[in-house]
């Protein structure tokens, strides 16, 4: 059994809250860590480690909405995209859910750069 993951948020770090027993993941806020490979590294082993252990045909519903990201953050983002992608490969259903606040065209824009790169995903780019 996987346990959840619950980081609370910070001023430069978002709230995440990864529900293994739900199949839901919910990352909100702002990412600016000064050492974004650091923060999202737990976030990233325990995607890789719940990945893993994913039947085929499990949903998994992704729900992101980051108000602020730097581009470190932004790499470490393509990189869980990467890593649902690959198991949206294998037979799973993902959800990611790009949520935006009404009129911030720019988390807009980036949302949908990021869903033209990934194939086997499902991205849904959601106006708050």
């Amino acid at each position: 059994m996987i346990d959840n993951l619950l980081i609370s948020s910070t001023e430069t770090t978002p709230e995440v809250n990864f529900y293994a027993s739900q199949n839901k993941a919910l990352m909100r806020g702002e990412s600016y860590p000064e050492n974004a490979a650091e923060f999202y590294a737990r976030v990233i082993e325990w995607l890789t480690n719940y990945v893993e252990n994913m039947k085929e045909d499990d949903l998994f519903d992704f729900l992101l909405h980051l108000t602020y990201f730097n581009s470190s953050s932004s790499k470490v983002l393509l990189d869980i995209f990467d890593l649902l992608d690959e198991a949206g490969e294998n037979g799973n259903k993902i959800v990611i859910h790009w949520l935006y606040d009404k009129g911030n065209e720019t988390l807009q824009e980036y949302g949908e750069e990021f869903q033209e790169d990934f194939e086997n995903v499902e991205f849904l780019l959601e106006e708050v």
